[in-house]
């Protein structure tokens, strides 16, 4: 099965997403009731391998070609083993913190000595940026928050984006005070293909996406800045503030937190590509695919899902975004499986992570 069509062009030996970029609320309801079950997950930073653990699974199986990215997850579940909640917001940067270097070295306790030198080594970024931040995507918005947004929009506009109003006064907010000419310049040159391929995502994640990455972004910020609450976004709020307000992604919440800690012994981490698992005749009841879907060509798309389906228990849902290549259940399946369009709907509205232009939850005809 070749399942790593993206591997022989991309890098992964570096953190690319140190923190999830999607919203493990809509993923969590998508996969709906798991009880029991076995779920699989693709890792990227890890923690929507963990709010997967709210589920009360049997067992959530991680897997992902990136060496960093698996390391992400393992400092956090050695983070949930060993700090307090308000530390662990202080550690992944969610809060301002002046010792983030010992929370770092008491996080590691426990941990393989591999984990604990990659860590080590970031130490210093850590305690700058927090283990949240280290990424490259992070440092993506971090330069475009710190070096350009001010040239565009002064603190006390980017601090009124996350004030709470009505709707109507959201989208007026958006096109009197917001979407100026600045801004307009500074998405299409900061969101090309080209900047985001060299700074943000890697080039090939490019290969088969449809469109212009910056329109696509302008499209998306309507539906965070209006159809949503920014005052409830905590990724925009990351993105323009570089910490998290009020609002927290649902892994990082305070209610979460004892139930994770108390089912880490549930996660089986499988370095990989998702043969990891399909390749031992497992049945799973649930997939969190990511967006893996985006960097496949329509071909490896269809051959890949159809070995998905073959691990796969009847009733599986399989979850998974797209940003900007269209991907669904392809023809040839469509018979064994079927759209839960209604739970799509509304979710997607609901959808806080906002980069991307669909949501998918497809069950497996039992």
């Amino acid at each position: 099965m070749q399942t790593s069509e993206i591997e022989a062009k991309a890098a992964f030996d570096h953190i690319r997403y140190a923190q999830l970029w999607e919203d493990a609320d809509v993923l969590t309801q998508g996969l709906g009731d798991c009880t029991g079950g076995t779920l699989v997950s693709i890792c990227s930073a890890g923690d929507n391998a963990l709010a997967m653990l709210t589920l009360d699974p049997k067992k959530v199986v991680v897997v992902d070609l990136s060496p960093a990215q698996i390391a992400c997850l393992k400092l956090r579940i050695g983070t949930f083993r060993n700090l307090s909640h308000p530390e662990f917001l202080e550690l992944m940067g969610a809060r301002p913190s002046s010792q983030r270097a010992s929370l770092l070295a008491k996080a590691l306790i426990g941990l393989d000595d591999e984990t604990r030198a990659f860590w080590d080594e970031l130490t210093p970024e850590v305690e700058q940026h927090g283990a949240g931040g280290v990424g490259k995507f992070e440092r993506y918005f971090r330069i475009f928050r710190t070096r350009l947004l001010p040239l565009v929009h002064s603190q006390k506009t980017i601090d009124a984006i996350f004030v709470s109003r009505t709707k109507a006064d959201r989208q007026v907010f958006l096109e009197t005070r917001f979407n100026t000419w600045r801004w307009r310049l500074l998405l299409n040159a900061f969101f090309s293909r080209f900047v985001m391929g060299r700074m943000g995502r890697d080039k090939a994640f490019f290969d088969h996406v449809e469109g212009s990455p910056a329109q696509h972004v302008a499209r998306r910020i309507h539906h965070a800045a209006v159809d949503c609450d920014p005052a409830e976004n905590p990724y925009l709020h990351w993105i323009m503030k570089g910490t998290h307000g009020a609002a927290l992604p649902m892994t990082w919440r305070e209610e979460h937190f004892d139930t994770i800690k108390a089912r880490l012994d549930r996660i089986d981490i499988r370095p990989g590509s998702l043969e990891a698992f399909i390749s031992t005749g497992e049945k799973a009841d649930g997939f969190n695919l990511s967006d893996i879907f985006e960097y496949m060509s329509p071909d490896v798309f269809t051959q890949v899902y159809g070995s998905i389906l073959s691990a796969s228990a009847p009733k599986a849902r399989l979850v998974y975004w797209n940003m900007m290549a269209p991907r669904r259940v392809p023809h040839c399946y469509s018979s064994r499986v079927k759209t839960l369009g209604d739970v799509e709907d509304h979710l997607k509205a609901e959808d806080k992570a906002f980069f991307y232009s669909d949501f998918v939850v497809e069950e497996v005809i039992g």
